[in-house]
């Protein structure tokens, strides 16, 4: 873990977010969802935190005052297109959607082709402190450009999906938080110290898991241990609903392992579960806004 002195004198390898998709990534899917930005303030901005100026991307309606902030959390590639157009459609749902790129001091993740390499370089060289340091910064950064972090959430897929579980249990001012597949418990020779699992008596019925059912990476026993220790915990609102049929990353329409009944429904619910938490004024999400068909 690196301290607060540690983390003040590192500054960042990456000043500017890539355009397009990660190149681990490539090449991207026929059903890859492209979200117009029509009606919106979108693009990127910069974050000040520890070590200089964190670049993110911004996606809120114009015209819009006081929206719900949600911190959008990336997977291991980093915040490239599909992070973006998943920004504006949390926008279009009434949002005030921000990315922060987590990766910044590291280098770029949407360069890498080898995700092995990507993951000692970038991934596993990003500790949690740090993590929930620069989404604390982008919150308050959020607040000053007129966001509404009194309905403060996050959300956050693979990688993002094992923060998201993390950072509520930081952050006790967050309303809701959905996790999108992320690991629940320590895995081979992981060597970062503290896993969701582990911050189960600290979630208070804030996060709802939406995960898959074939998914390799996170077996279903692991997905029953968390939930066991959500009950552990008297936590009776949080829970983990997987998607049978499902791979891991079914949300990821740029991807082959998109599953579109399972997006639809896992985004529908993710906006109910925003909604009934308190993480969005009366006037969001009226109109929910579906994964679109193809």
């Amino acid at each position: 873990m690196h301290n607060d002195t540690q983390m003040n004198r590192r500054g960042f390898a990456l000043t500017s977010l890539a355009s397009g998709f990660a190149l681990a990534v490539q090449p991207v899917a026929a059903s890859t969802i492209a979200t117009s930005s029509d009606g919106l303030i979108a693009g990127e901005v910069k974050i000040p935190t520890a070590g200089g100026q964190m670049p993110a991307y911004r996606a809120v309606l114009s015209g819009v005052q006081n929206a719900p902030v949600i911190l959008v959390v990336h997977e291991i590639f980093g915040v490239h297109e599909w992070i973006k157009d998943i920004c504006r459609r949390f926008a279009k749902a009434g949002f005030m959607a921000v990315a922060p790129d987590l990766f910044a001091r590291a280098g770029d993740a949407t360069k890498y082709t080898d995700i092995r390499k990507l993951i000692d370089e970038i991934v596993l060289k990003t500790p949690d402190d740090q993590v929930h340091a620069d989404l604390d910064a982008t919150a308050s950064w959020a607040a000053g450009e007129g966001g509404n972090t009194k309905q403060l959430s996050v959300t956050g897929f693979c990688w993002g999906g094992r923060v998201t579980w993390l950072y509520a249990a930081h952050n006790p001012n967050i309303k809701a938080g959905v996790a999108w597949y992320g690991t629940l418990v320590k895995r081979g020779t992981d060597p970062r110290p503290v896993h969701p699992i582990d911050v189960a008596d600290k979630i208070d019925g804030r996060v709802i898991g939406l995960y898959a059912q074939d998914d390799p990476g996170i077996p279903l026993d692991s997905v029953e241990a968390m939930r066991a220790a959500l009950r552990k915990a008297g936590d009776k609102q949080s829970d983990i609903l997987v998607y049978n049929g499902a791979k891991h990353g079914f949300l990821a329409d740029y991807r082959p392992s998109f599953n579109q009944a399972a997006a639809v429904a896992g985004w529908n619910k993710a906006l109910e579960w925003l909604h009934a938490r308190g993480a969005a004024g009366s006037a969001t999400l009226k109109r929910p806004q579906p994964v679109p068909a193809q």
